[in-house]
């Protein structure tokens, strides 16, 4: 179970009431020497001189990078030139604030606010910087006095940080009505009710919190849901909480969830602790925009500040950590997502579908040893969950530790015995691929051959024992046929091309190899190990030239021995002939390497 998406209307009506500021919608205003209308500049502006220049290129390089610490650093050079320039004060709160360093924009956007002329995320920043410090008055005045001359009431984010603002300073009855003011626009009365349902809590209206929640606009998300199992505690309807969650469908996968269940159950005291402070509650309001605007087609920068702001007025709110390890982690900015994971570890809220969603981004991102870790980290949080095994062994896979990814996917079909056939394919597939790699090809076919007899029209896995059938000299028409399958299932996969056009070339059918052959060295010219193929079968055929070309091209492309490509062994094809090695091979009893390239699953979340 995940938070759910917002609709679009919802997020339309949040865009329609924030006024995002330029840096952050990455449409600065007009630089010096730009043609702007005259309406636009409130004054001449210097031109961008060489002390400006270069920190303000730096920045936006780094930006463009996401090097939100570099860019900050290059932002705030750039302001000391220049420090009238809006889009330069922006560009370095915004960078400031993803970067982690509050504190400093903090300090830039009261500085920004003693020159007399905010902007609307130096405004925003005071705000929390305000509300972190619990100085409610100093908020709602701060509100009052927002120099752009809207009705507070249009805006949504300031009408809910007025709300907050007025309980925190306790005039809980003025709070509640402003939320219920806002909640008559109907495109953001399901967020605007979720947070009264959390106010009315904090002050002790559990009934009139549970009514609320209890509408599945408002309340059918992961915070709605643990607000209300708390708040149907407090009202002494434990097993309404209990089947509330039971009947939640994924609940295994959020450990949270489940201790609350367990803890309710039991009859242990349960708190509503989902907001303790109205600091809290404001950062729900900015973990429900960061929220919203994630989940956009479009994701907006605006939901990391948001959810930097979230957690720096709640520490503890593992939603709005994990939220913001996610989005650090999109942006591949590992480096700074994994203390925010760390911490979750801490917190005890690791969660098994946001662990294995960032063990595959770093995968994916070539950090397969920090991979290999958070793998073996979820292993031993959540021994029982069969995905954190077959995570493990398809790292150790990818990394060619076959032996060692062999136990991890034993261990995961032991845990998948009781499962549907259906759950079972894909880590037979693996540890199939693993024990082939690991030299166990009896073992090996057991577990391909089951595969396919659940998944028969599996391209990758026909050709995968289609092949390495052919390539022992075994089953040979079961395995052609089984390659030919797979052609048909997906005849624009250049693998399975070169593995049918290669099948035919152990099978001594050269001119059919020829065809296909071509066909993959049109979505595979970048792989020597394909154009090396190519030019043995173009060789077998007379057409020698073409053959040297293509040998000379897998040169060029640099093959390692990770590709299957001996370059030695194509450097000899091209001093001698390909007849001239075939035969000094036979002749020392060396068998050519030369195997497929096939193409294997990276992740176990095949369908």
């Amino acid at each position: 179970m995940t938070q759910s998406r917002p609709n679009m209307a919802l997020i339309a009506a949040l865009m329609a009431g924030l006024a995002l500021p330029a840096a952050a919608q990455q449409r600065p205003e007009p630089r010096p020497g730009d043609d702007a209308p005259a309406a636009q500049a409130k004054a001449p502006q210097a031109p961008l001189t060489f002390g400006l220049a270069g920190p303000y290129l730096a920045a936006r390089m780094a930006t463009v990078e996401n090097d939100f610490g570099a860019a900050a650093r290059y932002f705030v050079q750039a302001v000391a030139h220049d420090p009238s320039d809006r889009y330069l004060q922006d560009s370095a709160l915004v960078s400031l604030v993803s970067a982690g360093e509050i504190d400093r924009a903090v300090k830039l956007s009261d500085q920004i606010a003693t020159e007399g002329d905010p902007t609307e995320l130096s405004g925003l920043i005071q705000r929390a910087a305000l509300a972190h410090g619990g100085d409610w008055q100093g908020l709602l005045d701060s509100l009052a006095n927002k120099p752009t001359g809207a009705a507070i009431e249009s805006d949504l984010l300031d009408g809910m940080l007025e709300a907050w603002g007025l309980l925190g300073a306790g005039r809980a009855q003025e709070a509640l009505q402003k939320f219920e003011d806002m909640a008559k626009a109907r495109s953001v009365a399901p967020m605007v009710n979720y947070h009264l349902a959390l106010a009315r809590a904090m002050v002790g209206d559990y009934e009139g919190a549970d009514s609320l929640l209890a509408d599945p606009a408002t309340g059918a998300h992961l915070l709605g849901f643990t607000a209300r199992a708390e708040i149907l505690t407090q009202l002494d309807r434990r097993d309404e909480a209990v089947a509330m969650l039971d009947s939640l469908e994924g609940i295994e996968a959020e450990p949270q969830l489940l201790a609350l269940r367990n803890r309710i159950a039991d009859g242990e005291p349960v708190s509503f602790d989902v907001v303790k402070t109205a600091a809290d509650g404001i950062a729900q309001v900015f973990l429900t925009l960061a929220t919203a605007l994630a989940s956009s087609p479009e994701p907006e920068p605006l939901s990391l500040i948001y959810s930097r702001l979230a957690v720096w007025l709640s520490p503890d709110s593992a939603e709005a950590r994990l939220m913001m390890a996610q989005l650090l982690q999109e942006r591949e900015q590992f480096h700074l997502a994994e203390p925010e994971f760390e911490a979750l570890r801490r917190m005890g809220q690791m969660r098994p579908i946001a662990e294995l969603a960032r063990i595959d981004a770093l995968s994916r991102a070539d950090h397969r040893d920090e991979a290999e870790k958070a793998a073996l980290a979820l292993t031993a949080a959540y021994p029982d969950l069969p995905q954190a095994w077959m995570a493990l062994g398809d790292l150790l896979r990818q990394q060619e530790k076959f032996n060692k990814a062999v136990p991890a996917y034993d261990k995961a079909l032991a845990l998948l015995e009781d499962q549907p056939p259906e759950a079972k394919w894909f880590p037979l597939y693996a540890r199939g691929i693993a024990l082939e790699r690991a030299g166990q090809f009896e073992r090996a076919e057991q577990d391909l051959l089951a595969a396919i007899e659940i998944r028969p029209d599996q391209a990758s896995l026909l050709n995968y024992l289609g092949y390495s059938w052919i390539d022992r000299n075994e089953n040979l028409d079961r395995g052609l046929e089984m390659i030919q399958k797979a052609v048909e299932l997906s005849p624009d996969d250049g693998y399975i091309q070169d593995s049918l056009a290669w099948a035919y070339f152990r099978l001594g059918r050269f001119e059919e190899a020829v065809e296909p052959m071509e066909r993959a060295i049109g979505t595979m010219s970048q792989d020597p190990l394909v154009n090396d193929h190519l030019g043995d079968i173009y060789w077998m055929v007379g057409r020698h030239r073409e053959a040297e070309i293509q040998w000379k091209r897998a040169l060029s492309l640099e093959p390692t021995d990770a590709g299957d490509v001996d370059a030695d062994r194509v450097r000899a094809k091209l001093e001698r002939g390909l007849d001239a090695v075939l035969a000094e091979e036979k002749a020392s009893g060396n068998q050519p390497k030369g195997s497929a390239p096939i193409a294997e699953p990276q992740a176990s979340n095949h369908n």
